[in-house]
């Protein structure tokens, strides 16, 4: 009996400690999407050259399927932007205070700490040379930090960013 029990006791302790490495592994590989979901509560912080004061919550929802956040809620002008997973890559649609719902796409595999969206097409903008975001980046300094850079397109050309750092509100 205890020929046959010690050497699948010992396989079975081998089996778990391969599910353990696995396992960390697959940590170091998190998705772009991961980073976002992880953002979910409310956070506080600066933005602009100015540095005025920001809020922002991240709210998952369907399911897990999408991230909403929303900037400066409740205030006139409030912002929306929704990301989610297309396949492979990250989608990213903002509803613009200006009027317009640009759409960004980023590879689906994290980068590091950064996930860089790029323009894809708007909705609601009437020439390529009205104001519109261009391309986001977001840097998931540490669980509690996060930095967004936005560029604002004008004239079909780069005319600006806006730098928000945010902290989690505890």
């Amino acid at each position: 009996m205890i020929r046959v029990a010690l050497p699948l006791f010992i396989l079975a302790i081998a089996s778990s400690g391969m599910t353990i490495a696995d396992d960390k592994k697959e940590a170091g590989k998190q998705t772009a999407f991961e980073h976002f979901k992880q953002l979910a509560g409310e956070w506080v912080g600066k933005a602009g050259p100015d540095g005025h004061e920001m809020r922002v919550i991240y709210k998952v929802t369907s399911g897990g399927s999408a991230v909403i956040e929303t900037i400066t809620p409740g205030s006139d002008h409030e912002m929306v932007t929704m990301i989610h997973p297309d396949g492979d890559d990250l989608i990213l649609t903002h509803y613009c205070m200006l009027g317009n719902q640009p759409q960004m796409k980023a590879p689906g595999k994290a980068d590091g700490n950064k996930v860089a969206f790029t323009f894809v097409k708007a909705t609601n903008l009437k020439s390529d040379k009205d104001m519109y975001m261009h391309d986001a980046t977001f840097t998931f300094v540490d669980k509690d930090t996060v930095k967004a850079e936005w560029t604002h397109f004008q004239d079909g050309k780069a005319s600006g960013n806006m730098v928000i750092e945010l902290k989690r509100k505890k």
